[in-house]
């Protein structure tokens, strides 16, 4: 499997709908982060489709390389957006 793209450096805050449904980007490639586009198609990424426990304020990943997907877990320190 490739690498997924870097599409920021900064999660983004969303607001979360308790019972709703999201798809989230894993590629990378969406012009439409945190969520999915189909602009994977072609590749080996699939969205992350999950449904939100609660409602709440969220942090999503931009950067991809999270352990926590579909939300931020810091791994973003560092990184240099391609």
């Amino acid at each position: 499997m490739s690498k997924a793209k870097i599409a920021s450096t900064s999660p983004t805050a969303i607001d979360l709908e308790e019972g709703k449904k999201y798809a989230f980007c894993t590629c990378g490639l969406s012009e439409t982060q945190p969520f999915c586009d189909g602009a994977h198609k072609g590749t080996d990424f699939s969205p992350l489709v999950f449904t939100a426990d609660k409602t709440e304020k969220a942090f999503l990943c931009n950067c991809k390389q999270t352990g926590k997907a579909p939300f931020c877990d810091g791994s973003h320190s560092g990184l240099v957006k391609d």
